[in-house]
């Protein structure tokens, strides 16, 4: 069995709409593209550089479609990013399409139990970048085995937000972090069980 492995950029407020630049994602009139970049410094590249290490790739529709017009004239950024496995769950693109074709080695799932299949398979571990919706639905199927969220000190009231769709009661344990100079959290979590509850105190 495959992990699958969020990783967001995200905001206090968890938002995690077009972090990379204004023109990422502007829909819903949101003002606010770009919000990561003036936190981006030497010790997050080198951060960074490990979260981006090959592995598959399995990314919404929105995301694939950025992705796949930015990534092939930029590989060398993104080693290994031309060579890995992507998959994108979609109603709308098919197989055949030029967006699907011309990016090498992608692939189009229709349904949550192509992802089951997928994740049950042999590989390495799959990684989800972006792709909010489908975060979403696989925070409610149990299907995340660890979250790498990158944790802006910023909060914005409005935009995409991780967690908008409600995932299920979920334990996860802190397993890396750090802290870089423009105090951006990287905090690593995997699964870990049910909620427990108690009395402080007692």
């Amino acid at each position: 069995m495959r992990k699958i492995i969020v990783t967001e950029f995200i905001t206090l407020d968890g938002v995690l709409q077009a972090p990379g630049g204004p023109e990422e994602d502007p829909s819903e009139d949101f003002k606010f593209g770009g919000w990561s970049a003036p936190y981006d410094d030497e010790a997050s590249g080198k951060l960074m550089l490990k979260q981006m290490e090959p592995a598959d790739l399995l990314l919404g529709r929105k995301t694939f479609e950025i992705f796949a017009r930015y990534w092939p004239a930029h590989a060398t950024f993104w080693p290994g990013i031309m060579e890995v496995n992507k998959y994108v769950l979609s109603n709308t693109i098919q197989q055949s399409d030029p967006i699907v074709t011309a990016w090498n080695n992608s692939h189009v799932l229709t349904d949550l139990a192509a992802i089951r299949e997928l994740k049950n398979s042999t590989g390495s571990a799959i990684k989800v970048w972006g792709s909010g919706a489908l975060v979403q639905l696989l925070l409610k199927h149990d299907l995340v085995d660890e979250l790498w969220l990158k944790i802006y000190p910023l909060t914005l009231g409005k935009g995409k937000n991780l967690f908008a769709d409600g995932p299920i009661p979920a334990a996860f344990a802190l397993t890396e972090s750090a802290i870089t100079p423009g105090g951006v959290i990287f905090a690593n979590y995997k699964r870990a069980g049910e909620v427990k509850t108690g009395t402080i105190g007692v």
